[in-house]
């Protein structure tokens, strides 16, 4: 299973462990997380492909949406497809390059995320806190640069990750115990001082992702002395009812976040299958989530959908019914 050497080397792959613990269970969770994955991926299509052909969908709200649903789907493709490989195929083998490739991208696109929900915020703190100055405020070059911003400090931060992991030396094992190719598994297999490495990944996770939090914070404590301040009860419920949505969004990201963290940190006795189950959680819950709760609570969206259902179904349901008729006609002709 592993590479043994007495002296140091990068291995040529790695080889994923997977849910240690839970192999016997390897066919349910497989399942599960299939139709998550496709639930996820059709969502996510769906979402942009309305708010693509749907002018009236063409608002910087639903421009934060589509980025948002970009950045999903690329999160979902990182690592499902390699993990279902592993509990469907028991493909657990991994080249080093394709590794730290996986790392970058999903931690990459984790620091993407955490920075549009925070853009998003701010479009609700304007929405609500300066509605006449909406459509000026959040003009489309503002939109174009908060997306720029938000991937330019993802890649900033990321692109030394996988050379800080190339210059250790792994000296008796390339076996990962996880199901994909996260840092500080990885930092974990190196038999040198790795006191940078996790430095890094916790000024990283602190700095950022936890700078972002606050900052959000701080937009719903504006938005909700504005609310309050509102005369009826109805325009208090109506203001924050355009915010369900997002905070919905906020809770999948950043719940599984912290509790994989502080499971992590302070779970010295947690089953390692616990650990990654929760890491795992925490990359598929939001891809999962974000389309659905958005398609429901977002009127437009939920129109939308619903109409172009029932387009299909009756175009549908025309052509089984022609079918039918040639097949009736032929077999009266016979």
């Amino acid at each position: 299973m592993s590479e043994q050497n007495s002296s140091s080397f990068f291995p040529v792959h790695f080889l994923l462990l997977g849910i240690p613990g839970l192999e016997h269970l390897y066919l349910y969770l497989a399942f599960v997380f299939t139709l998550v994955y496709v639930t996820s991926v059709i969502g996510n299509v769906t979402l942009l492909f309305i708010i693509r052909v749907d002018r009236s969908l063409h608002e910087p709200m639903y421009f934060f949406l589509c980025i948002l649903s970009s950045i999903d789907l690329a999160l979902s493709n990182s690592t499902t497809p390699k993990m279902l490989g592993i509990l469907w195929l028991n493909s657990h083998e991994i080249y080093a390059e394709a590794c730290l490739a996986q790392m970058f991208f999903l931690h990459s696109f984790a620091i993407m995320e955490s920075a549009l929900l925070l853009a998003m915020a701010f479009d609700r703190y304007v929405g609500i806190c300066n509605p006449l100055r909406y459509s000026s405020i959040l003009t489309k070059w503002l939109i174009t640069c908060i997306g720029v911003l938000s991937i330019s400090r993802a890649v900033a931060l990321m692109t030394p990750l996988p050379f800080l992991i190339k210059r250790l030396p792994f000296c008796s094992t390339n076996v990962i115990h996880h199901s994909y190719c996260e840092h500080m598994a990885v930092v974990k297999l190196a038999c040198a001082d790795t006191t940078f490495n996790n430095v890094f990944g916790l000024v990283v996770a602190l700095f950022i992702v936890g700078l972002d939090l606050i900052f959000i914070i701080c937009s719903y404590v504006l938005i909700l002395k504005a609310v309050f301040r509102l005369a009826s009860k109805d325009s208090r419920l109506k203001a924050l009812g355009t915010c369900a949505s997002h905070i919905c969004a906020i809770l999948a990201f950043y719940i599984p976040v912290v509790l994989s963290s502080v499971v992590h940190r302070f779970g010295k006795n947690v089953p390692i299958h616990i650990h990654i189950l929760l890491a795992n959680v925490y990359l598929m819950l939001p891809p999962l989530i974000n389309p659905i709760v958005y398609g429901v609570k977002t009127k437009q969206i939920r129109t939308r959908v619903k109409s172009f259902l029932t387009m299909h179904f009756i175009c549908c349901t025309r052509v089984c019914s022609n079918i039918t008729k040639t097949r009736s006609v032929q077999h009266s002709h016979y």
